[in-house]
């Protein structure tokens, strides 16, 4: 994965290092390929884009396995959380699309522990922009009106992944938030592993099926 960065500025300058990944033939096709913007965790804040090959997406790219997507792994600031990034994500996103050979009817998008809760807080600020999403062990974050907001998010397929014995982010937060998005007529998926703690995302991504799922879903006009 390659290493780079983002500056956006509005009324205030907001830099966001990153990695991007490009599959195999990316160089030798001219085909737009699918997306995914990939949130780490909280333990992977700071400014050493390294940390973040350490765990999910980037650390199965980085150990050689290869995927059909264009992977995009930001990197949350210290001391802050990806809901106070949210509008430079979105501005990272478009850059993305500017720049990089991308079918915007099929972008997505995955995180893990704090990186789900951001999954769940960027899909639900801007609704219509994924085709489709994969939280892992995610919160729900009451500051941002949650569960009003699933609402925006009802006709987005979710597939959702905890472990029962996860003692950090507790699974009771992933029934909460499927089951309010299951209210406002929304239809998720939540897979439960048994005796599994807080990391239910190395068999996740190790999982082909999610790969196959994501691709079995697109958005009908382009962003």
């Amino acid at each position: 994965m390659r290493a780079k960065s983002f500056v956006h500025s509005h009324t205030k300058t907001a830099e966001l290092p990153y990695l991007v990944y490009l599959p195999d033939n990316y160089e030798k096709s001219e085909e737009d390929f699918p997306l995914i913007l990939f949130l780490h965790g909280k333990g992977e804040r700071g400014t050493n884009l390294e940390s973040l090959k350490t765990q999910g997406l980037p650390h199965k790219i980085e150990s050689g396995e290869t995927i059909p997507f264009i992977v995009v792994a930001p990197q949350c600031p210290l001391n802050t959380k990806w809901e106070y990034h949210l509008a430079t994500l979105k501005h990272l996103l478009d850059f993305i699309i500017d720049t990089h050979r991308v079918d915007t009817c099929r972008q997505y998008i995955t995180g893990l522990s704090m990186g789900g809760s951001g999954t769940w807080s960027l899909t639900t600020e801007y609704p219509g922009q994924f085709a489709a999403m994969l939280p892992i062990c995610g919160r729900e974050r009451m500051e941002l009106n949650f569960p009003e907001r699933l609402q925006r998010i009802k006709d987005m397929p979710v597939w959702c992944f905890h472990g029962d014995a996860d003692t950090v982010v507790p699974l009771e937060s992933s029934i909460y938030l499927t089951d309010n998005l299951k209210a406002f007529g929304g239809n998720p998926k939540l897979t439960i592993y048994k005796d599994v703690g807080h990391d239910s995302w190395t068999q996740t991504y190790a999982n082909p099926e999610i790969y196959e799922w994501l691709l079995s879903h697109r958005i009908d006009v382009e962003i």
